[in-house]
């Protein structure tokens, strides 16, 4: 299978990295590229296997950060061992979820939530798998 890997705008990168590494827990697996107009052109995240890239914005290049006040055009689906847990760091980071969290078989333990720079999340916890099926 192939890998389809999300590449986000932010309106302030430096801030955003902050906030995901704080919040999230995710990790900088690539620092950031700073432009020599003081723009991040290119930074990697990761968390839980999961990879993303991000910059500031570039409105010359029509490379630009979500409208807040228009609804999502994408959704970042992130599945997770403990969708809990991270509700509560997200939470405790100033985020009202939007969903959850709560059970919604089949798909398992979901919340949604829309992050400070406009990005909407689905956070997944697939259920554990049933010990006994098929015997």
């Amino acid at each position: 299978m192939s890998q389809l890997t999300p590449y986000l705008c932010v309106s302030d990168c430096e801030i955003a990295v902050d906030w995901y590494v704080e919040t999230l827990g995710a990790k900088v697996v690539y620092p950031p590229i700073v432009m020599p107009d003081g723009r991040t052109g290119h930074v990697e995240l990761a968390l839980d296997g999961a990879r993303w890239m991000m910059s500031d914005e570039f409105v010359e290049l029509g490379v630009m950060a979500p409208d807040p006040s228009r609804g999502a055009a994408v959704t970042l689906h992130l599945t997770l061992t403990d969708v809990d847990a991270l509700c509560r760091r997200v939470v405790a980071g100033g985020v009202v979820l939007d969903r959850g969290p709560e059970d919604s078989p089949p798909a398992g333990r979901v919340a949604v939530f829309r992050d400070p720079f406009g990005h909407r999340w689905f956070l997944n916890q697939p259920p554990p798998e049933d010990v006994g099926a098929g015997a």
